[in-house]
């Protein structure tokens, strides 16, 4: 299914010293309309993960070409985020997608299973799981969250979260709050992150040299 997941930004963020305002990330290039993004049906479904009896206690691994992060959930403020994350990650499902979107001083970006075909660039940050999460709008973006990509709000009035996609902010951006959900933070390999981001981009800030994520473990903490 061919869902167009959308994260706009229409704030400004200072991104190597340069001031940045509707800035598109997930979806290729600006030229991608909200039009080509709402043709797919997509399903609007709850995700039915089960809330494990330990959840508070788990934290996720992530393990990347470049090295480990180390993810700390916010299971009070966005257990159904968390939740679908850890399921997706015991499935299996993130296991050799690549980040699709990355930009110094501002974020990496991955979840979309389109990204293991590097043959089909132009789609990547279009795939999904086929269904969407409702929003916990809650925490504020600091750095090092992690946070759910979505559609724009003229398609997606309710802020509904990407069934997978997410993305990992490399400095506060307080020009993200209040409009996407976060329900995780980075408290080891911040300098991962960091390197991920600083490798030779596309013109869609897609790395020239794929960077793949492993497989991401949940584990106790």
């Amino acid at each position: 299914m061919d869902y167009r997941n959308t994260l706009i930004l229409t704030a400004r963020a200072t991104l190597t010293a340069m001031a940045v305002s509707a800035l598109m990330l997930g979806c290729g290039s600006s030229d991608d309309t909200a039009t080509q993004g709402d043709a797919s049906q997509t399903t609007n479904q709850e995700t039915g993960a089960p809330m494990s009896d330990n959840a508070a206690n788990e934290i996720a691994i992530m393990e990347t070409d470049f090295g480990d992060i180390t993810i700390d959930f916010l299971e009070d403020v966005a257990p159904k985020h968390a939740e679908n994350f850890k399921r997706l990650a015991r499935e299996g499902f993130y296991d050799g997608i690549s980040f699709h979107r990355v930009i110094p001083g501002f974020i990496i970006q991955a979840g979309d299973p389109l990204s293991k075909d590097q043959t089909q660039r132009a789609r990547h940050g279009t795939g999904g799981p086929g269904y969407t999460i409702p929003a916990e709008i809650s925490a504020l973006h600091g750095k090092g969250v992690l946070a759910a990509a979505r559609k724009p709000d003229q398609a997606n009035p309710q802020r509904r979260s990407s069934g997978s996609q997410f993305y990992i902010t490399l400095a506060p951006t307080p020009n993200l709050d209040h409009q996407y959900s976060v329900y995780g933070e980075v408290t080891d390999g911040m300098d991962v992150a960091l390197k991920i981001a600083d490798v030779q981009r596309d013109p869609r800030d897609n790395p020239v040299d794929p960077i793949l994520i492993k497989t991401i473990r949940i584990e106790d903490r």
